[in-house]
């Protein structure tokens, strides 16, 4: 067997750096995965739930509105109220 040399030992204290920084990173992306971008582990099925319920009455709500705009039902109409002759 040949003596550890100072160069096999730097190298595998780098190799052990490089590992643990791969299972920090690792458990990192883990935790941010199982907690998501939203809500996370601080709301319950029915918050999520009235959560989901309000943003698509919202959507909704907006959706006529734009289609109010674009077939102009949102403002007055120009027309005559009287019949023609």
């Amino acid at each position: 067997m040949r003596p550890a040399t100072n160069r096999s030992v730097v190298l595998s204290a780098s190799k052990r750096r490089f590992q643990v920084f791969l299972v920090l990173l690792g458990l990192i992306a883990l935790s941010i995965v199982g907690t998501g971008c939203g809500g996370g582990l601080g709301e319950t099925a029915a918050e999520a739930s009235r959560r989901r319920e309000r943003i698509v009455q919202i959507n909704l709500r907006e959706m006529i509105t734009d289609i109010d705009r674009v077939l102009m039902l949102d403002e007055p109409s120009r027309l005559t109220e009287r019949d023609l002759p």
